[in-house]
């Protein structure tokens, strides 16, 4: 986890433009994803005012901003020019208030702009920002993009976890992280997962060492990043170790505050683990889409329980009535 972000990194990754203090870009920093609207500020109320956050000015601020006049918009953009704040951004290709420049220059703030609308860019800082800051937990295992899919591969040490994603890799599909996954929270339902620095594109194979999966492979092996979508746990078979035969079992792991589902298979000499984690994955996604083939196969069963049942009762009344003929026969031929 980073504890802040320069104000040139941000510029670079949301694409901003830098209408003064260039020269400060390196030395202001941001330490919180929160971004702030000065609505309330605008009008003098400055009770709440969180200096610590990026100030960002939409069409709304700035259209208020030209009924105010010179000596009283320049208050209270002073105000807002608090040593704390690390950059104000002006949205919709706006050309900042004079005013702002001027109380942005009298504490060395950066002035960023963006063509772009206030909601566009709010989210697209709040998204790089909360990437950044955000807390993150390393977890062993493997990383792979599966038809566009973030499956976490874990395990013992030794079980075959990188082994399995190579081939995965050989089959077209593409590495993340191998050996330790950094995971952060992205929002409420989703975790994301990423490689240390030190390992982007690398992978350990036991008898090989290390290989470079970009180099070997090419680009369209590798990502970045993935959202972390399933968990196929691998495990060594043992004649006594119960697993899920039919798919029934909903096994969750809790990573932060997201429950991902978890799938485990079991690890024994002659199964092609990467065939069927790929098979897992396109079985998932399948259910995520409505298709559950456990209850297909459930459906079919008791539809074949019926069929079983309909056909016995009717056997049963077929030899009822034979029973009561064979009674009739037998009576008449007495009398």
């Amino acid at each position: 986890m980073a504890d802040s972000v320069t104000i040139r990194e941000l510029v670079k990754n949301t694409r901003l433009t830098v209408y003064y203090g260039e020269e400060y870009l390196d030395h202001r920093r941001i330490t919180t994803p929160d971004i702030s609207r000065p609505g309330l500020e605008m009008t003098g109320y400055f009770n709440y005012y969180p200096p610590e956050r990026i100030q960002l000015l939409g069409i709304t601020e700035t259209s208020f901003s030209k009924k105010m006049s010179h000596e009283e918009l320049l208050m209270i953009m002073r105000k807002m020019a608090d040593p704390q704040t690390p950059c104000f951004v002006v949205s919709t290709g706006i050309e900042p208030p004079a005013e702002l420049i001027q109380a942005a220059t009298e504490q060395h703030i950066p002035v960023l702009g963006s063509k772009q609308t206030s909601s566009r860019i709010l989210s697209n800082m709040s998204i790089y920002l909360s990437g950044v800051l955000a807390k993150r937990q390393s977890i062993h295992g493997v990383l792979v993009d599966i038809y566009g899919l973030g499956v976490l591969i874990t395990g013992d040490s030794g079980v075959g976890k990188s082994e399995t994603a190579l081939e995965l890799i050989r089959r077209g599909h593409r590495l993340i992280a191998d050996d330790r996954v950094d995971v952060y929270q992205q929002d409420e339902q989703t975790l994301v997962g990423e490689a240390p620095k030190i390992l982007n594109h690398l992978m350990e194979i036991r008898g090989i060492g290390i290989i470079d999966v970009m180099n070997l492979f090419g680009a369209g092996a590798v990502r970045s990043q993935a959202k972390i979508q399933l968990i196929v746990h691998l495990q060594n078979w043992t004649p006594d170790a119960q697993f899920d035969r039919l798919g029934n079992a909903d096994d969750e792991r809790q990573i932060f505050d997201v429950q991902v589902p978890m799938i485990s298979i079991p690890v024994k000499t002659g199964r092609n683990l990467a065939i069927i984690i790929e098979s897992a994955a396109m079985n998932f996604r399948a259910r995520s889409m409505g298709y559950d083939a456990t209850k297909t196969f459930d459906d079919n069963l008791n539809s074949l329980i019926q069929e079983n049942s309909k056909r016995d009762e009717a056997a049963e009344a077929a030899n009822e009535a034979k029973t009561t003929d064979d009674s009739a026969s037998a009576t008449k031929g007495k009398d």
